[in-house]
């Protein structure tokens, strides 16, 4: 290391340097990738035509997410079911958690869906 009056980077500055823009360009990476995905997927379910059919309710799931930062902690609900239509196919969608709990499992009717995206589903 150089004590004196310069400001000279020894080996181990330039290494931390370094890291420090690998991970940065590798964490913006990720991010931009996920954009264009999500991107991806808003723009196909927009092209997608939206449909209708009969439906049953075959299962139900949440997934619930701990998260911990330095003073803060906190969790995230994600809802999710499972569709079966005349076809015999399954079709799982992502729901609010108002939605999740009206639907039951069993309960039949008419699905609207457009691509990936749940629209909703009216019994009867």
């Amino acid at each position: 290391m150089d004590f004196g009056m310069g400001f000279g980077f020894g080996g181990f500055e330039t290494m931390f340097f370094s890291m420090f823009f690998i991970i940065f360009a590798l964490i913006i990476g990720i991010f931009i990738v996920m954009a264009v995905k999500g991107i991806g997927t808003w723009n196909q379910n927009n092209q997608s035509p939206r449909l209708t059919v009969d439906a049953v309710i075959v299962s139900k799931r949440m997934d619930v997410r701990h998260h911990r930062q330095a003073n803060h902690s906190g969790s995230s609900t994600s809802y999710y079911v499972t569709f079966q239509v005349e076809s015999k196919d399954r079709m799982e969608f992502s729901v609010t958690g108002t939605e999740y709990g009206m639907l039951a499992e069993g309960d039949q009717g008419k699905l609207s869906f457009q691509g990936s995206r749940y629209l909703s589903v009216s019994r009867g």
